[in-house]
């Protein structure tokens, strides 16, 4: 396809999602209209719930295989909305809807290029494309639940609004619930232990522990005491306090060796409520971020979540659009912004899987 013609599809392809509600676990109409026009222009597309995926035409079984993913869920429109969420209205050089910059812009600029490779046949790289769901909740039911049927991967490219550049690393996030026992007692008399008192260690723990090993893009790890829990009325001595930890770990470490550290430093009784949303990263030095820089992208460490945090490959986060109006009332991509992303993804594949 010509260039041209796929920046066009490409933003007719994004109205034509606006319009259509996919909040995440509803995302079965929009998956249907990615798969239809993936079909139409003769590529096989596989599906799993509401997740969509496809190679490219020459796909060689002994290359290395690249994924191109972005995600076509969306939040549900805030209260501030002035307009239709879903009208795709064109005003001047924006594109209003909902899920036009998170992540529509991402998702189709990542379609389009995909199109743009899937005939050549003398690249380096297979592609698979996979237009995934439930990512605004990191559920289980979006791109973790389709990885192990897309084979083998190499590296990824996360679409995400980045304005192109490129975000080389992402913190992983933990929640960590915590009990420190006591004994229940009257607080008129010397009895009981006091399970507020014994939290208070180890929540200034919390506040103060430095983890040795320093990530270059992010510093340290960072935790925060977010909820603080105990007590039933004003003359009995609490037998428990529990108390929520919010842990954005670096890509210095593993999610599993941060909660091992933490168990080793307090008392209290400790329990991650997952540790899948793991910290992601790349290389400065892969060739698709060299690629990116010799375009003019910069890089830095995002400290938002995404995708990327379900993914055990180096991963890039890149894509058009501006990760503040992500979520916003009348939320809006510029038009031109479509055009750029397929060009931007394009540019900085071209060197990494030429074969010439």
């Amino acid at each position: 396809m010509l260039l041209e013609n796929i920046k066009k599809e490409s933003l007719d392809l994004l109205r034509a999602l606006i319009r259509i509600q996919s909040f995440s676990k509803e995302e079965d109409r929009t998956a249907n209209l990615i798969a239809q026009f993936l079909e139409e222009r003769g590529v096989k597309t596989y599906r799993k719930l509401n997740n969509v995926w496809a190679y490219n035409q020459h796909f060689d079984p002994a290359k290395p295989t690249l994924l191109l993913n972005s995600h076509h869920d969306t939040v549900k429109p805030n209260s501030g909305y002035t307009r239709d969420p879903y009208d795709a209205a064109i005003e001047g050089d924006k594109l209003f809807g909902l899920g036009s910059n998170d992540a529509g812009g991402c998702l189709v600029s990542l379609i389009g290029t995909f199109l743009y490779y899937y005939p050549q046949s003398d690249l380096k790289y297979n592609i698979c494309l996979a237009a995934t769901a439930e990512e605004e909740i990191s559920g289980n039911d979006g791109l973790e639940l389709v990885i192990p049927d897309l084979g083998e991967l190499e590296f990824a490219i996360v679409g995400e609004p980045t304005e192109m550049h490129l975000a080389i690393a992402e913190k992983g996030l933990l929640v960590i619930d915590c009990t420190a026992h006591g004994k229940a007692g009257h607080a008129a008399r010397e009895e009981g232990e006091n399970a507020i008192y014994k939290a208070l260690p180890d929540i200034e723990w919390f506040r103060t522990y430095q983890f040795p090993k320093v990530s270059e893009v992010f510093g340290h790890v960072k935790m925060t005491v977010t909820i603080i829990n105990a007590g039933s009325q004003h003359n009995v001595v609490p037998a428990n306090c529990t108390f929520t930890v919010d842990v954005r770990v670096t890509d210095a470490y593993t999610n599993e060796e941060v909660v091992e550290i933490i168990k080793q430093h307090v008392s209290c009784e400790v329990k991650p409520r997952s540790v899948r949303l793991k910290p992601s990263s790349i290389d400065k030095n892969h060739p698709i971020v060299q690629s990116g820089i010799a375009l003019g992208k910069t890089t830095y460490g995002s400290p938002t979540t995404s995708d990327q945090a379900l993914l055990d490959i180096p991963s890039l986060k890149c894509g058009p659009g501006f990760s503040g109006r992500s979520h916003m009332a009348d939320e809006f991509l510029y038009v031109r912004e479509v055009a750029e992303g397929v060009e931007g993804y394009i540019n900085m594949l071209k060197p990494v899987i030429n074969g010439k």
